[in-house]
C-alpha cells in the first residue's frame, strides 16, 4: 500500500500566496491619494472595464488583479452597503466595516479554497466635516490573504507596490491641490509602465471623492477634465 502524499500546511499557504502574487503582479497598479479637497483614486487602464467604482455616498472601491474576481467583490460591497443603509441609516455605512467584511471574505477563500483570489482591493472613505467622529478620511488596503491595513495620505496596490510606495513616501505632501496630486499620481504610475515615458490621460482612470459635494461624493473625471488638471 502506497503512502499518501503529504504537504505541510505552511507549504500549502506559501504556494497559495505565491500563486496570488503572480496573478496580481500581471496587472497594473492603482494609487489612492488624499488631496486638500478629498481623495483621488487613479489607475492605468486602457480597457473600457472599470477598476474603480462607487460603493456608497462617501465610499469608493479600487481593485487590481483578476478583473472578474475584484469586480464581483465590488458588487458584493454595493449590496452590503445598500442593505446596511436601508436597515439603519445612510450615515451608518462605513468604510471600516466594509473593509473588515472584505477581509473576512477574502481570508476565508484563501484559507479554505484550493485557489485563492488573485486580488488586492482599496476601500476609501472621504471625511465629512458635518459627521461627528468621521471628519477624517480613511483608506484601507485588503490583500489576497485577507490581511487588512489602514493608510494615511496615500496607498498603492498592485505588482509595483513597493517601488511606487517608496516614490510617494519621498514626494508626497499633505494638503496637495488636486492638480498637483494628480500629476504626482501620474508620475508614480509611469514608473511602473515598463519604460513608457508618459501615461497619456486617455489611458488613466481617475475618480474623486470630494468633501465639498452635496450628497454623493463620488465623481469620475472625463479625459478632458483630466487633461485640464494635468496641464496636458
Amino acid at each position: 500500500m502506497s503512502m499518501p502524499f503529504y504537504v505541510s500546511p505552511e507549504q500549502v499557504m506559501a504556494d497559495k500566496a505565491e500563486y496570488a502574487r503572480k496573478g496580481i503582479g500581471r496587472g497594473k497598479s492603482s494609487i489612492t491619494l488624499e488631496f486638500d479637497g478629498g481623495i483621488a483614486v487613479m489607475a492605468e487602464n486602457q480597457s473600457t472595464l472599470s477598476k474603480i467604482g462607487e460603493i456608497y455616498d462617501r465610499i469608493a472601491f479600487a481593485g487590481v488583479g483578476k478583473f472578474s474576481e475584484f469586480d464581483q467583490l465590488r458588487k458584493i460591497g454595493v449590496r452590503y452597503a445598500d442593505m446596511r443603509g436601508y436597515q439603519y441609516s445612510r450615515d451608518d455605512v462605513r468604510g471600516r466595516a466594509l473593509a473588515n467584511a472584505y477581509s473576512q471574505a477574502i481570508g476565508d477563500v484563501f484559507t479554505r479554497e484550493l485557489k485563492p483570489l488573485e486580488v488586492e482591493v482599496i476601500v476609501a472613505e472621504v471625511g465629512d466635516p458635518e459627521l461627528v467622529g468621521h471628519e477624517q478620511s480613511e483608506i484601507y488596503r485588503v490583500l489576497f490573504d485577507g490581511s487588512i491595513s489602514d493608510h494615511r495620505g496615500f496607498c498603492v496596490i498592485g505588482g509595483s507596490e513597493e517601488e511606487l510606495t517608496g516614490y510617494l513616501q519621498t514626494n508626497y505632501q499633505t494638503d496637495l491641490p488636486l492638480g498637483e496630486a494628480l500629476r504626482l499620481g501620474r508620475t508614480a504610475l509611469q514608473r511602473a509602465a515598463e519604460g513608457q515615458t508618459a501615461v497619456p490621460p486617455e489611458n488613466l482612470e481617475v475618480c474623486l471623492l470630494e468633501k465639498a459635494r452635496v450628497g454623493r461624493k463620488f465623481r469620475r473625471l472625463s479625459t478632458d477634465e483630466l487633461r485640464e488638471h494635468l496641464g496636458a
